[in-house]
């Protein structure tokens, strides 16, 4: 069993044997801010702090028949699970979270995340519920609102989904293309419909343009500096050439947005198409767009 579903049994031990979802977010939220090395990361969602990779955890547990799902709540299902051991630095972190936390119910956790993570809250849709006004503008400050147009791309290699989310919203991300040939990935949270369910709670605006990726076959055999040099002067003459007006299309679509990020696979930009793409992009734009590799 992967350790973080360890992590997750182990706050119904902590915490008891039924746990409200939204509580349970925000408990196991607190718990990973204080790990050495989180075992889950968490974006800005609309009730605040939430990790897609915990909620999938649960599931998988659910169909395990570890865990039952009520509706509102995460029950845990004494029959099927044994004892969970956790290093013993987690245990001491989870027997002082419980420690501290145990007695605050779902709103009020809600409340402590929201003033110490302000920049977990900024798309939340219950902030007039939790918070007053002076509160709600520090949240509303937590992230930077920049305005001015600009042009990214992103790999998502070596990263979780909410990392890579976080890293749009805090550059101000509007739009998302996806220009990999196929949105499918064995890494979760990077196939097509999990990532529009992630953009959309967001607020980011996720488009495909699978006509101007790379077929997988071609990235085969890629060793040297050489053969990526030559993968890249094939698609200039031929992707880049064939496709002149999806790439108009996809320019109208980043000219309205104004600020979007072309995403595909590789950590580095130089071993990526997305980075030819880009600069084809810029030839046909019409404001003077910056172009950051994040």
């Amino acid at each position: 069993m992967f350790y973080r579903r360890k992590i997750l049994l182990a706050f119904f031990r902590a915490f008891g044997s039924q746990i409200d979802k939204i509580r349970m977010q925000k408990l196991l939220f607190v718990f990973c801010q204080e790990q050495k090395k989180p075992a889950f990361h968490f974006i800005p969602y609309k009730f605040g702090c939430f990790s897609f990779q915990a909620n999938a955890d649960l599931l998988a547990l659910t169909k395990a028949g570890m865990v039952e799902d009520s509706g509102n709540e995460w029950a845990v299902n004494p029959e099927k699970n044994g004892t969970v051991n956790l290093s013993n630095e987690d245990e001491m972190l989870l027997s002082d979270i419980a420690h501290r936390f145990a007695s605050m119910n779902k709103n009020q956790l809600i409340r402590y995340t929201y003033l110490q993570f302000p920049f977990y809250a900024i798309n939340s849709t219950i902030l007039k519920q939790n918070l007053n006004t002076s509160e709600i503008a520090v949240v509303q400050s937590s992230v930077k609102r920049i305005s001015s147009a600009g042009l990214f791309t992103i790999g998502y290699e070596g990263k979780t989904l909410e990392e890579f989310i976080n890293i749009l919203l805090k550059n101000n991300t509007l739009l998302l293309c996806d220009v990999r040939k196929n949105a499918f990935s064995m890494k979760y949270g990077f196939s097509k419909s999990t990532l529009v369910t992630a953009c959309e709670n967001a607020k980011i605006t996720y488009c495909h343009f699978p006509a101007l990726g790379i077929e997988s076959a071609q990235r085969k055999s890629l060793d040297t500096e050489e053969d990526y040099k030559a993968l890249f002067d094939q698609y200039k003459r031929t992707v880049l050439v064939h496709t002149v007006e999806t790439q108009k299309e996809l320019c109208h679509k980043i000219e309205v947005a104004g600020r979007a990020a072309l995403m595909c696979f590789e950590g580095n930009p130089a071993m990526c198409h997305r980075s030819h793409l880009a600069d084809a992009l810029l030839s046909i734009v019409k404001p003077d767009f910056p172009l950051i590799h994040l």
